[in-house]
């Protein structure tokens, strides 16, 4: 599918869904990571940031303070396109639910709060019905 860069389109186009499990943020060694299944990462000047289902940080036993619900916006986006991460971040921060939000190749995928998972959907789902 060709990507889209249109904020009228991509808002209509969103279809999020959620992934099964529970995401949790971790700081962690280079060296620690050898063998962990690792869902996304990132490098800073701090170190290694993780996201892992809380299972792996469990059993790792890496300290968290953030459980979070992962919902994949399927629309493809345009990494080029200029206001979807602020329209959806907007829309939810409305609602009063945080958004931690990453982007892939494909898709962007939003880490919101375990507990908030159904509000956060239905937040989205009225974002791309009212555009």
């Amino acid at each position: 599918m060709t990507a889209i860069a249109d904020l009228d389109v991509l808002l209509r186009s969103l279809d999020p869904a959620p992934r099964p499990g529970e995401y949790v943020f971790v700081g962690v060694p280079e060296g620690e990571t050898a063998s962990v299944p690792i869902e996304a990462s990132v490098r800073e000047d701090e170190g290694l940031s993780l996201v892992v289902t809380r299972q792996v940080a469990d059993l790792a036993g890496w300290p968290y303070s953030f459980t979070a619900a992962w919902i994949t916006l399927r629309v493809t986006s345009d990494l080029s396109a200029v206001g979807l991460t602020a329209a959806v971040a907007g829309a939810l921060a409305t609602e009063g639910i945080s958004c931690n939000v990453i982007a892939g190749v494909f898709h962007d995928h939003l880490l919101v709060p375990v507990g908030r998972r159904d509000e956060a959907m239905a937040v989205l789902r009225r974002l791309g019905d009212q555009a």
